[in-house]
């Protein structure tokens, strides 16, 4: 029964979290429209936006390899794989086992592989450009990534976001400033690899300043529909992996039943609506960074993860 249990949730969690990845992208757009005193275009514009280039032929460069046509299923399937690994609603689902911070951070950096090669296999200067400028945001963002993970599997004793998101919501460890600082790491992180303000702005297209919108001119029609979905996905990925671990209420338990499921169901997407809230409301209170400024903010960024990792180690060599 438990088994059955975690299989469904597990493919119920698939479902939601492909269907909400370009409803949470509209949201926070409209969000940010109404913030601003716009009207905004409505949260379901994104599914419209895919529907209409998923019946589009795309058109590749005449000097584009394979590389073009395979990289867009290569980096959307690492990112649902990834996703499956995140704990949504509730605990204990299928993948459960398998899930591990580690691994996600592995399969989000094989999307961005795909998505830098992408980027450079037409050979335009764009491209190159773009491309160059995320390889070098990602050397600069895996490692306060790799340091914030390393702090919360020492305070929770595990790489599973499940066990650390058990742990914390456990409230053993109470309020500690190295958790305050991982937090603080790991949002610059997400900021930075979903392109997001201040490190990329996602609206521009002036070429002169994007990153990510770069890499995708060359790409249309079905090709430029999964970039987009992984796009989303990749940002409603974030959002659930930050809510699992420092906002671990509300999750049904392993092995609960379709009631407890709802209630789950509930406060994920409270969850998420906040998160996504807070991103709209920072979006439109700050400015886009200059480019070569994104160093600092990443700096800064390994500097708090590092810096979490050393309170912890006081902490508990004191303890």
């Amino acid at each position: 029964m438990i088994a059955l249990s975690g299989l469904l949730s597990q493919i119920l969690h698939l479902v939601l979290m492909l269907a909400l990845a370009p409803l949470v992208v509209g949201g926070v757009r409209w969000l940010k429209a109404r913030l601003t005193g716009h009207r905004g275009a409505s949260p379901l514009q994104p599914w419209r936006d895919l529907a209409r280039l998923l019946r589009k032929q795309p058109v590749l460069a005449e000097n584009a390899s394979p590389v073009s046509s395979a990289a867009p299923y290569l980096a959307l399937a690492a990112t649902l794989v990834a996703a499956a690994l995140v704990p949504g609603f509730a605990h204990g689902m299928a993948l459960a086992p398998l899930s591990d911070l580690i691994l996600i951070a592995g399969l989000l950096a094989l999307a961005r592989c795909a998505l830098v090669l992408q980027g450079m296999d037409a050979g335009t200067a764009f491209g190159g450009l773009g491309a160059a400028r995320a390889a070098s945001f990602a050397a600069l963002a895996e490692p306060a990534l790799m340091v914030a993970l390393i702090s919360l599997a020492l305070l929770a004793g595990s790489t599973s976001p499940e066990v650390i998101g058990g742990v914390l919501q456990e409230g053993g460890q109470g309020l500690r400033v190295s958790l305050g600082l991982a937090a603080a790491a790991l949002m610059a992180v997400a900021l930075a690899e979903n392109a997001r303000l201040p490190v990329d702005n996602p609206a521009t297209h002036l070429e002169l300043t994007m990153v990510h919108e770069a890499m995708l001119l060359e790409s249309s029609g079905r090709h430029l529909a999964l970039w987009e979905m992984q796009g989303a996905l990749q940002l409603t990925l974030w959002l659930a992996l930050l809510a699992t671990i420092f906002l671990p209420f509300g999750t049904a338990p392993a092995g609960a039943g379709p009631l407890a499921w709802l209630l789950g169901l509930a406060a994920w997407g409270a969850k998420l609506a906040l998160l996504g809230g807070a991103l709209a409301a920072f979006e439109c209170a700050i400015a886009k960074m200059r480019v070569f400024r994104v160093p600092e903010f990443l700096g800064a960024a390994l500097l708090l993860a590092m810096l979490a990792a050393v309170y912890l180690f006081l902490s508990t060599g004191l303890a």
